[in-house]
């Protein structure tokens, strides 16, 4: 059996425009540097056995806090990266209807059979997410493992591990918080949900980039 706490990066500065932030490194707010040093607070006083992240600076700098906090040396998966939004990246809503309107209307009825022009196919990016978790399963048998990472690559790896189709993320899981905690447990091979959205008590969350 091994457990995860699944955490979505702190606030960036792309958040209150409501950007697609994909792969561009987008720097942290201070809030969002709160929310960090708030899940190091949270971190201390919990059995965690290992702290991995996405490599982009927004997970990283949220993860390193509470790698701190356990003496541990923080961890870093590609395979934890954001869905790459391709021509989506950095844009608002408004502006993607202004440059490829047919598209964004197809993406916003199925994400997943019509992803954003030039972007990731959000399957790959579910399998890379939860091959990413079963990996860690087996290098930490009966451990709990602090996974740093990203709204849509979060929620895409719930629904595929829960059996939930892949389209319906943004309506199961209208929101992932940032900073707030999201457990799983793996046992016998399957995954169960814990707890979604757990704040850490020491700092609030937001819901940011709503893709």
């Amino acid at each position: 059996m091994t457990d995860f706490v699944l955490v979505r990066h702190g606030e960036t500065v792309w958040h209150d425009g409501n950007r697609y932030a994909g792969r561009t490194d987008v720097e942290l707010t201070p809030h969002g540097r709160r929310q960090a040093a708030a899940l190091g607070a949270w971190a201390a006083g919990e059995r965690i056995d290992a702290v991995v992240s996405s490599p982009l600076s927004r997970a990283r700098l949220t993860a390193e806090p509470a790698a701190e906090a356990l003496g541990l040396t923080p961890l870093v998966d590609e395979r934890l990266l954001e869905l790459d939004f391709g021509r989506g990246d950095g844009l608002t809503r408004d502006e993607m209807r202004d440059r490829f309107p047919e598209e964004l209307a197809a993406f916003l009825r199925d994400p997943v059979a019509h992803h954003l022009p030039g972007g990731e196919d959000p399957r790959a990016a579910a399998e890379r997410g939860s091959e990413a978790l079963h990996d860690l399963a087996v290098t930490y048998p009966e451990g709990r493992v602090l996974v740093v990472a990203h709204s849509t690559l979060v929620r895409l790896v719930l629904c595929h591990q829960l059996g939930i189709p892949l389209a319906d993320y943004r309506r199961v899981f209208p929101a992932l918080h940032n900073g707030a905690l999201t457990e799983l447990r793996l046992r016998g091979g399957r995954m169960s949900l814990l707890r979604l959205n757990a704040p850490t008590a020491l700092a609030p969350t937001h819901e940011g980039t709503p893709s």
